[in-house]
């Protein structure tokens, strides 16, 4: 039998295009090395046209952020009939839109933080909540946008309404949760490891402490207690169900080990990085499955009306 066209979609043109075409040259590579034909398409807008000429046998999704994260590439695949990996239209918009994610999963019962959707010219002209808290645009990834507000601050933050700032007009509002930092991936309908991330020379989890050389350490697995390390699994398989997930996805918890004790789910993730070194790879790597299995069981798993 001839080898699966893959079609790898990288690029695009949200603030995360370099982590996307990372992710996809690493895919791409990976997909090759497994015996896949493979074509690297940077995404622009003419994606349709593009698609349509070259007609793969399947998608691999590896961009990230909106556009490619937020259910519109998935409904241009869906109309163009060709079989994607990921999270189907729905699941992909719901994922995306962090307000809405978080009330699917609270109606689950999976424990979240309280919050607060204001526009950004109430989140700078009067605190919110009571510091701390975190304000972070309520539809985007990689932690563009976010600001901690540290207990003892006098003012709220104004970087909100600076010329700099591309992430909407409405802004998520929420309680700091004080504690460590821990992801875990599902995979189909398994939950795999968790993963512990100690950021290194940053103040908590952010772009450059995500992909920064030397900007984070992975502990995996992370270490805890067998119960919370179970639980954390659990909730994270619960939210992939809730949300209506397919493929891969990473959910992303705090932990307030020394202090309430309470686990927090922050968000899930339907397009994680998919760099040899991301978390996902190297959760796959743990059970193992390697990066060429991992990319390969995506395509193979790839389908329509996701």
């Amino acid at each position: 039998m001839a080898a699966k066209h893959v079609a790898v979609l990288m690029g695009g043109w949200s603030s995360e295009r370099p982590v996307s075409l990372a992710s996809g040259k690493e895919c791409a590579d990976g997909l090759e090395q497994a015996g896949y034909r493979v074509t690297r398409v940077d995404v622009t807008r003419d994606i349709a046209r593009v698609l349509s000429d070259l007609r793969p046998d399947v998608a691999f999704n590896a961009l990230h952020g909106p556009y490619g994260e937020d259910g519109t590439i998935q409904g241009v695949l869906e109309i163009l009939a060709i079989p994607y990996t990921h999270s189907g239209v729905l699941a992909s918009a719901l994922a995306m839109n962090k307000h809405k994610a978080k009330s699917v999963a609270q109606a689950a019962g999976i424990p979240v933080v309280e919050h607060r959707i204001v526009s950004r010219l109430e989140a700078a002209r009067a605190h919110v909540l009571p510091p701390p808290y975190v304000v972070k645009p309520v539809a985007e990834g990689s932690s563009f946008g976010v600001i901690i507000v540290p207990e003892g601050q006098a003012h709220p933050p104004q970087s909100v309404l600076g010329a700099e700032w591309s992430y909407g007009e409405e802004v998520m509002v929420e309680r700091y949760v004080p504690g460590r930092e821990l992801t875990c991936a599902v995979i189909g309908g398994e939950a795999l490891g968790v993963t512990e991330i100690v950021p290194v020379g940053h103040g908590f989890y952010d772009y450059d402490a995500k992909y920064a050389e030397g900007g984070s350490r992975h502990i995996v697995p992370a270490p805890l207690k067998p119960f919370v390390y179970q639980n954390l699994r659990r909730l994270s398989l619960e939210a992939h169900q809730a949300l209506g997930c397919r493929g891969v996805t990473r959910s992303d918890f705090r932990y307030d080990e020394n202090g309430s004790g309470e686990v927090i789910w922050l968000e899930v993730n339907t397009q994680p990085g998919m760099t040899r070194t991301s978390l996902v790879p190297e959760l796959a790597a743990h059970a193992g499955m390697s990066f060429a299995e991992l990319v390969s069981w995506m395509v193979e798993d790839a389908s329509c009306r996701r």
